[in-house]
């Protein structure tokens, strides 16, 4: 079917056209839903648009202003207070980023300012700059490409496991010194929630409702690439992949499927593959007490914590910075296989791996976060102090190349030689 030559670039969209799976390229034809239904694949059972009800952007606009606000607070008032032998040091929450700095982890400190500072700034300011105009039928300037950057950001926006290195500091202090938690905390709390339930309203449907080209499906189960079809990444609707570029929002279309994914993959999987083994074996920072101390390796980290008595938080340290590294690997390599053997065995499930996949990856980051906390909380000269060791940098590294590969494997390449379209 030639979609240029029927209906031209620019064709009309209707509320009962065609929209394309992001995640299997799978065609369906869209239909009404109610307030808060969402509707599914029928394929690979990923999300294909949601209802947004009339009052969706009002919601999601004071979620916006609310994290904007606890923003604020959280980076401005004291994070943590420690106190030891009458003395005390508080610190504030890029107080950690600048210790990274003046320990000679330029890279270190970087990756901690950008997913726990810079992204979660760029997103919450972001969405305000897009959606109140919107509630005034403007489109602000940018509107699409800023939209297209928060969903881009999503996955590196580390609110929540930087909550949870906070909680292991806690524990990791509490036989060196007293750990007061300031305003600043539990504005960084409340902003991990407020933030949580903003992005998951953030919806393409708040500023493009769903439509498409009517065309008819040649098949059950037809794709857009059969059609000549590609999904706009910020506003979901079909495109010919002629066109120069969505006629609906006015971003730049994507190829059929990601360029170089399998190649890609593999490069970015073989380098997570060598940085595994220096960021397990050297130390990951070096507690010092006293003047006297001793370098800490990942594993020697949980085995304190077992020590301890902290089971669960050793457990959760282990299976985050050791286990969850190593299995995003081997699932990786395992979808590589499958996608390079053209492979037709349980596509659902390959699909559901990779999606586990690229979810828990970012959990890693726990152990940075702890270093950065750490580094800059216990700076007491004489009485205490925690270094960044040589294998934080290889460990953040590891994570950074882990997050890269999964995003650069093209899910689709999984249903591209499935017979069952069912």
């Amino acid at each position: 079917m030639d979609i240029n030559g029927a209906h031209g670039p620019g064709y009309a969209l209707a509320a009962d056209g065609l929209v394309a799976c992001h995640e299997c390229d799978a065609l369906h034809r869209l239909h009404p839903l109610d307030d808060g239904q969402r509707a599914h694949c029928t394929r690979c059972a990923s999300v294909l648009y949601r209802h947004c009800p009339a009052s969706g952007l009002d919601t999601v606009i004071a979620l916006a202003l609310t994290a904007a606000l606890l923003f604020v607070i959280a980076n401005v008032f004291p994070f943590i207070a420690l106190e030891i032998q009458g003395r005390g040091q508080s610190n504030l929450v890029v107080s950690g980023i600048i210790a990274l700095f003046h320990a000679g982890q330029p890279g270190l400190a970087v990756l901690v300012a950008v997913t726990s500072v810079v992204f979660p700034g760029i997103t919450i300011f972001g969405m305000l700059w897009v959606l109140v105009p919107a509630r005034f039928g403007i489109r602000a300037p940018g509107a699409a490409a800023i939209f297209h950057l928060i969903r881009r950001l999503g996955p590196w926006t580390l609110l929540g496991v930087f909550m949870l290195s906070v909680i292991a500091a806690f524990v990791k202090l509490g036989d060196l010194a007293t750990v007061i938690p300031g305003v600043s905390m539990f504005a960084f709390a409340g902003l991990m929630l407020i933030c949580a339930a903003a992005s998951a309203r953030f919806d393409a449907a708040l500023l493009w409702p769903p439509a498409g080209p009517r065309l008819p499906l040649p098949r059950p189960g037809a794709t857009a690439r059969e059609l000549g079809l590609v999904r706009c990444h910020t506003c979901t609707v079909l495109v010919p992949h002629t066109a120069s570029g969505c006629h609906r929002c006015g971003a730049a279309l994507p190829p059929f499927r990601k360029t170089a994914s399998v190649a890609r993959t593999w490069a970015l999987v073989t380098a997570a593959a060598l940085l595994a083994i220096p960021a397990n074996v050297y130390p990951v920072m070096s507690v010092i007490r006293f003047g006297r101390g001793e370098p800490s390796t990942i594993m020697s980290g949980v085995i304190q914590l077992l020590e301890g008595g902290f089971l669960g938080l050793a457990f959760i340290i282990f299976f985050a910075s050791i286990v969850v590294p190593l299995l995003k690997i081997a699932a990786l390599v395992y979808l590589l296989l499958s996608v390079q053997r053209r492979s037709k065995w349980r596509p659902q499930e390959r699909l559901r791996l990779y999606r586990i996949t690229e979810v828990v990856g970012a959990w890693s980051m726990v152990d940075i976060f702890l270093v950065g906390i750490l580094s800059a909380l216990v700076q007491l000269q004489a009485l205490a102090a925690i270094e960044p060791g040589i294998g934080a940098s290889f460990f953040g590294a590891l994570v950074v190349v882990t997050m890269f590969a999964a995003q650069n494997f093209d899910p689709r390449l999984i249903w591209d030689h499935a017979k069952d379209t069912a």
